[in-house]
């Protein structure tokens, strides 16, 4: 770990939001990433998922007091673990009976469409939007414990200690469980 990040999460540690904010900042890529993935296209068809990781930074800016100085490793646990919540939360309340159907939409929301126009022509933009829904429909294809561990490695940073502590298993069951998720996700690629 850098000094930087460790003063940083010394930082945040002491509520300081200026580095709470910038550790999100870093973090932000992963977190949407990680969203798209857990929520699933029931609840993202009624939120777009750059309106869940902004509640999901605001949730954590607004408890910055609760973080407590682990290393960068703890930070994104809290992290995720404040997003998984939200996912959970906001699926609890479109399952509500009283809920429109009507607001269902489809795709990347308006920002994610902003940030590829940037970078790619429409044609790119078309080929883009269909490699990200070929690779959810692919990790969807994925038995559940298969795709936490993916999340957990890839995407929360998470070593295969760590993974193993977190889900009751040896080191050795995550490294092969790992395995055979990325080899079964690049198959249904």
């Amino acid at each position: 770990m850098t000094q930087d990040l460790e003063a940083l999460l010394q930082a945040a540690s002491r509520h300081d939001g200026q580095a709470v904010a910038t550790l999100l900042q870093q973090h932000l890529p992963a977190l949407r990433a990680f969203v798209r993935l857990k929520a699933g296209p029931t609840l993202l068809a009624k939120e777009s998922c750059s309106d869940l990781a902004q509640s999901v930074c605001r949730d954590v800016l607004e408890n910055a007091d609760r973080f407590r100085f682990g290393g960068e490793a703890e930070f994104r646990k809290w992290l995720f673990t404040t997003a998984m919540r939200k996912i959970a939360d906001r699926a609890e309340h479109w399952r509500a009976d009283k809920r429109n159907p009507g607001r269902e939409r489809a795709g990347l929301d308006e920002e994610e469409a902003q940030g590829l126009a940037g970078i790619w022509s429409p044609s790119g933009q078309a080929a883009a939007r269909e490699e990200l829904q070929r690779v959810e429909s692919a990790f969807g294809k994925l038995a559940p414990e298969k795709q936490e561990v993916i999340l957990m490695a890839r995407l929360m940073g998470l070593t295969h200690t760590q993974i193993a502590q977190e889900l009751g298993k040896t080191e050795v069951a995550v490294r092969s469980i790992l395995s055979r998720a990325l080899a079964e996700l690049s198959a249904f690629l």
